[in-house]
């Protein structure tokens, strides 16, 4: 999600000795590699379409994996977020490792925040973020712009292991970000909570059950479109695009009203769909998004391969979709 600035801390202080406890027990077994096979990254599932924990996809229904419901005090953080969570991770990257620069440009990623929580870490890690960089402490609660350029860099020797939590928020999730602290600001008189450990509660929270269109809706499509554009580069060929985003407007507006959703639209929608990346893919691909990304692998992402429920052809996928940290 774009945000005012790059980095927001939340007003929450979490035990980080407890967490690490509770994180360090974790038998080694659990641990996966990376889905992108990033060296130096691995990962631990904690909320997963299903709560299949080998389940990297993001639509459909999200549950706790029992990976999450061996871990008390990880449920109380979630839910001190306020927050309907999605995909939840435990991130470990291993000492002399880095999450190399990119931008979490993808549709699931485009209205989620990511939230890290650190649990295990050491001074010297830096998390950059556009221009800006900082160590994140264990224990501390922080949201960041993932639509800017962002990187993380161990230098230490230790594993660097931060809870990742994807969300929408929520009334009480955005009370919190609205409470926070943007990095660099004077702390005088602000002051997290301290969540302490409430024993062996499982705590519940909301999760995830729809996250994912069988059809956007077409004010969703202008909306997703719109924010692109607003992102572009100015370049010659942008009027050729926006000329062909108006006439997928219009005809996506005419379907909805005819089909919504329903099944037999869909292949109305993907023909739609089709022509409208077949007449924008020759004249876009050096249009630059202010992120430094390509607009059409952007446009691909967040909205090529999601309008339809039917997938894109592999070959017609973004390869600059990224999904660490």
């Amino acid at each position: 999600m774009k945000l005012q600035v790059p980095f927001i801390q939340l007003p929450l202080q979490f035990d980080a000795t407890e967490l690490a406890r509770e994180v360090l027990a974790i038998d080694e077994s659990w641990w996966r590699p990376h889905p992108q096979g990033y060296d130096g990254n691995s990962m631990l599932p904690l909320v997963s379409v299903d709560g299949d924990p080998g389940n990297e996809t993001f639509s459909g229904e999200m549950r706790a994996t029992t990976y999450l419901q061996s871990c008390p005090y990880l449920t109380q953080v979630l839910a001190c977020l306020g927050a309907t969570i999605g995909r939840t991770r435990l991130m470990r990257l291993s000492g002399h490792a880095e999450v190399k620069r990119h931008v979490d440009q993808g549709y699931y990623w485009i209205e989620r925040v990511r939230v890290h929580v650190p649990i295990v870490t050491q001074p010297t890690v830096r998390f950059e973020c556009g221009d800006a960089a900082v160590n994140m402490a264990a224990g501390e609660c922080w949201i960041f712009d993932t639509w800017r350029q962002h990187r993380v860099v161990n230098d230490a020797t230790q594993a660097r292991i931060h809870l990742v939590a994807d969300t929408v928020g929520g009334r009480d999730f955005w009370k919190l970000v609205g409470n926070g602290l943007p990095q660099g600001m004077p702390r005088g008189g602000w002051n997290p909570v301290r969540i302490a450990s409430v024993g062996n509660e499982i705590a519940p929270f909301p999760l995830e059950t729809r996250n994912t269109p069988v059809v956007m809706t077409p004010w969703e499509l202008d909306t997703r479109l719109g924010f692109l554009f607003s992102e572009a580069v100015q370049d010659a060929q942008l009027m050729h695009a926006r000329k062909a985003s108006s006439e997928l407007s219009v005809t996506w507006h005419g379907l909805w009203a005819n089909f919504g959703d329903a099944p037999a639209g869909w292949p109305h929608f993907r023909e739609a769909m089709d022509r409208f990346i077949a007449d924008v893919k020759p004249n876009t691909q050096n249009i630059a998004l202010r992120n430094g990304i390509r607009w059409y692998n952007a446009m691909m992402a967040a909205v090529g391969a999601m309008a339809v429920q039917q997938s894109m052809p592999a070959g017609q996928m973004p390869r600059e979709s990224a999904d660490n940290g």
